[in-house]
């Protein structure tokens, strides 16, 4: 891996790293140089991906966590101080979708699954985050959220609601800590080829090329697409930028 990347010298801990957009990310950061700690809840696929970027030339280790028990938050982010010295930047991207139902048929179970992921996720992440880069002197944090977190679409009322709310936590978290040196900024991926995107597809034949119709680059985002968005977030090269939600979603928010 290089060591002349944009984030080289760098330290990040990658959520929802075990495939998809996460893995991407992981991918893209170790290439521009960053000492990468990967999480997730699926051990074997994270070994499978350390051992990857380790072959490559990366600094590179994996904590299992599931992000919405505040305990194991926490141990991520120790985890990561304790292996590579610092935390300098976060990609909070560990995210939960289900099947499209109407709102007045959504069971109570299925709303709390998405919210605790979601959102209390990226706040039980924030909170130690936030806590490691004061300690540094600044820090940069992207959270994921979706183009459901800028618009609605039917039959997915909690998830657009739980991608509304990552905005709001990092606007609220940009502004409080901005003074302090610390950037929080999200990422708002359109229809992006991962295995939770995949499933909905295959329960919902015709959805793909429906949301082609609707998007003016009417493709499928791979996942290095979207990662490159959160590196460059992550990266000094986005120094006065923060609050910000960045779409990259091949213009689907525009229409």
């Amino acid at each position: 891996m290089s060591d002349r990347g944009f984030l080289s010298g760098k330290t990040v801990l990658i959520t929802g790293a075990s495939s998809g957009i996460g893995a991407a990310a992981a991918r893209v950061f170790a290439r521009e140089g960053a000492a990468v700690v990967v999480s997730a809840r699926r051990e074997e696929l994270l070994e499978i991906l350390v051992r990857e970027l380790r072959a490559a030339g990366a600094q590179a280790a994996h904590v299992v966590a599931d992000v919405s028990v505040a305990a194991d938050a926490v141990r991520a982010v120790e985890f990561t101080v304790e292996r590579f010295g610092r935390l300098d930047a976060a990609f909070n991207n560990a995210g939960y979708g289900t099947g499209r139902t109407p709102l007045h048929l959504m069971d109570d179970a299925v709303y709390d699954e998405i919210m605790d992921v979601n959102v209390r996720g990226v706040f039980n992440c924030l909170r130690p985050e936030l806590a490691a880069m004061l300690e540094n002197g600044g820090g940069s944090i992207v959270n994921t959220s979706s183009t459901g977190g800028l618009v609605a679409t039917p039959v997915a009322a909690p998830y657009v609601a739980s991608k509304h709310a990552v905005i709001g936590l990092t606007k609220a978290a940009a502004a409080e800590y901005g003074p302090r040196g610390i950037r929080v900024n999200a990422i708002a991926p359109g229809t992006t080829r991962s295995e939770m995107v995949a499933a909905w597809f295959e329960q919902n034949p015709g959805a793909e090329v429906a949301l082609h119709s609707a998007t003016p680059q009417p493709r499928t985002a791979e996942p290095e697409e979207i990662a490159e968005a959160a590196a460059w977030l992550c990266a000094d090269r986005a120094s006065f930028v923060t609050g910000a939600t960045l779409a990259v979603d091949g213009g689907f928010t525009i229409l």
